[in-house]
């Protein structure tokens, strides 16, 4: 999980404090790392988007309970996160998507001749949305924070509100998922 430096902490005490000109600065900082972890989840660009704007007034609105700055970057998480989910429940709930063997085809062959450092943003939030697509909310998530994200457990629990236990279970069984539909499919 990032960390902030002495200047990010004091930015986030004077907008605590309500300065607008400082909130400007940490929207400048935070949006990068916010956008970041939405467009994993959510693997879709304006809906990322929108999930930042989202957090930003978030942020904005309740930036003074945040009990000390050091808990901010948590927040920040938690905050995305929960943006996210209520994206992929609605989601979820508006259109069930289906993938055919055409897309996955592709997937294979994009995957074979290049390097994933290769991809673009596009391509690999497609991947990531069909090979989790069939996740629950709670599943992808826990996927992305831990294996994209690299998070611990201790960090996704706070993030996600899920017990450690509960968030292993989760991780194993996306885990078990997504092997199972890439060994299918590859």
């Amino acid at each position: 999980m990032q960390q902030l430096s002495e200047i990010e902490k004091a930015i986030i005490e004077q907008c605590r404090n309500g300065n607008l000109q400082d909130f400007r600065k940490l929207v400048e900082k935070t949006s990068p790392f916010a956008f970041s972890v939405a467009f994993r989840i959510l693997g879709n660009n304006d809906e990322a988007e929108d999930v930042v704007q989202e957090t930003m007034i978030t942020l904005w609105e309740n930036l003074r309970k945040i009990k000390s700055v050091d808990g901010f970057i948590p927040w920040l998480y938690k905050i995305t996160v929960n943006k996210c989910y209520d994206r992929l429940r609605k989601k979820k709930h508006d259109q069930e998507s289906t993938v055919d063997d055409k897309v996955w085809d592709h997937i294979s062959n994009r995957m074979y001749e290049n390097p994933a450092t290769d991809i673009e943003n596009d391509e690999l939030a497609r991947i990531i949305n069909i090979l989790t697509d069939k996740l629950s909310v709670k599943q992808k998530t826990v996927f992305v924070l831990s294996e994209i994200e690299e998070m611990s457990t201790d960090e996704i629990s706070f993030v996600t509100g899920i017990s450690k236990l509960n968030i292993k279970a989760n991780l194993y069984y996306a885990r078990k998922r997504l092997t199972v539909m890439i060994q299918k499919h590859l």
